[in-house]
């Protein structure tokens, strides 16, 4: 009987063990990631919820027609707009490529003082290439329109 009660015991330790492991490493992958986790805004979202100015996380859109002015150095200030929205972002670095006006774009930054800082720039990688979220912020506000229309 000493023994049944034993082997018992050990398993309810083992049991306990395996939980309390799985616990901490679920806790500690949490924690790696929480920088990590960007969501995704459409300027529509933006003048209507404005995020905390440490807040990081994505901003995306068509970049708007005559609107990119290049400053000193690699300095960009352009606006993205969904349509419904229009917001000014300032850039410093150096942009894609396929960065153009009229076409898709998604930018991870800060918003300060009614201003995108975007610390990443990414375009489109082909011609009809859009990021979904960008689709899905136009289609919500009726201005999306298929590859290859005019």
């Amino acid at each position: 009987m000493a023994l049944n009660r034993l082997k018992k015991q050990r398993r309810i330790q083992v049991i306990v063990m395996a939980a309390i492991a799985l616990a901490v490493s679920t806790a500690l992958i949490g924690y790696a990631m929480r920088d990590g986790i960007n969501f995704f805004r459409a300027p529509s979202q933006i003048i209507a919820e404005p995020p905390a100015p440490d807040e990081v996380f994505r901003l995306g859109g068509l970049v708007e027609a005559d609107s990119i002015v290049r400053g000193e150095g690699l300095e960009v200030r352009f606006r993205v707009t969904d349509g419904g929205a229009s917001i000014p972002v300032v850039f410093a670095g150096v942009l894609p490529d396929l960065f153009a006006e009229n076409e898709g774009m998604i930018g991870t930054g800060v918003y300060v003082n009614g201003v995108f800082q975007a610390t990443e720039i990414l375009a489109k990688h082909d011609e009809t290439y859009m990021p979904k979220e960008v689709v899905d912020a136009l289609k919500e506000q009726g201005v999306y329109r298929e590859p290859g229309d005019s």
